[in-house]
């Protein structure tokens, strides 16, 4: 299989698992691309790819009525900032405390959803 066709796969692995889940596309990129860049490329190119995903995603979920905008809203003013902070430190975070938090949120994240 060539190298385009498991990016296309690995796309579609991403936008399935946004899509039926709400978030998280971002997630299926972090193994796939760890050997081929390093730290702080890899978790910029994974938070990068997450805006056209979750677009996509938030299109059909609004075409089928399952989208409130209004409860959305605080959400995306902190998420706006949040980002811009984020940004603001990328490169200043030593990346060993980078995967160490990625870990924790996973972690989080996968025990709320079994809980």
């Amino acid at each position: 299989m060539s190298d385009v066709w498991k990016a296309r796969l690995a796309g579609a692995s991403a936008g399935a698992v946004n899509g039926l889940f709400g978030g998280g596309g971002g997630m299926i990129f972090l193994p796939l691309l760890s050997g081929q860049l390093k730290d702080r490329r890899l978790f910029a190119t994974c938070v990068a790819v997450i805006l056209p995903i979750c677009c996509v995603s938030a299109a059909v979920y609004f075409l089928r009525g399952g989208l409130s905008f209004l409860t959305a809203l605080p959400y995306l003013a902190g998420g706006a900032v949040g980002g811009f902070v984020g940004g603001r430190f990328y490169g200043k975070i030593p990346t060993i405390w980078l995967r160490r938090a990625f870990g924790l949120f996973l972690l989080y994240g996968g025990v709320r959803y079994l809980l």
